[in-house]
């Protein structure tokens, strides 16, 4: 039993502690380069797009590196299951909004990569057991970022080609949502039937 204040705060600090591995490191690090993306994203010369673009895919570099680094080291936590998804989705959302303050991208195509993400984390939240991504989610993380990084790119005459990859993105987002949520819905119907 908790017998103080102390004791509680041992207990809560020794937990953050043993979450905090390697991986999860790593992954809480790609939020420092979010503040240099966006301040270079507002003030878009040439030179300070190619920075954001370094900054992005070195980012979206170390989402694969987290995920490979807690398999092999077997540092796979549940912190890093609810923790990894919610840095993706800010490295992917933070230069979307910036983009459209450019009008590199319409606010309705972000709104719907939005709209998906916050109903699947608010799914999430109502588990009692995290599930790591899919085949699904994983295609849409790489199609967001292939698309991101297109758009960040100073490359005159490649603007069609990068709101072409925007919008496969946010028809794989959309499709990678429907796929996680629809058999979890038929599961929780088929759950109803047996208690009834």
């Amino acid at each position: 039993m908790i017998g103080n204040y102390t004791d509680l705060k041992f207990i809560l600090n020794s937990g953050i502690q043993n979450s905090m591995t390697l991986p999860n490191w790593i992954t809480f690090s790609r939020l420092v380069g979010l503040p240099f993306l966006l301040y270079g994203l507002h003030n878009p010369t040439t030179q300070a797009r190619w920075v954001c673009l370094v900054i992005f895919l070195v980012a979206a570099l170390t989402d694969w590196l987290d995920g490979y680094l807690a398999r092999k080291l077997n540092q796979i936590s549940e912190l890093g299951k609810f923790l990894d998804p919610l840095v993706d989705k800010l490295l992917v959302l933070a230069p979307l909004l910036a983009l459209i303050e450019l009008r590199q991208v319409p606010a309705w195509g972000v709104f719907l990569i939005l709209a998906r993400e916050l109903a699947i984390a608010g799914w999430r939240v109502s588990q009692t057991n995290i599930t790591g991504a899919n085949i699904w989610g994983k295609l849409k993380t790489v199609s967001q970022i292939f698309a991101i990084a297109l758009l960040i790119a100073p490359l005159p005459g490649w603007q069609l080609l990068s709101l072409i990859a925007f919008w496969i993105s946010v028809a794989l987002t959309l499709l990678s949502g429907g796929i996680y949520l629809l058999p979890q819905q038929s599961s929780i119907l088929n759950t109803k039937e047996v208690n009834k």
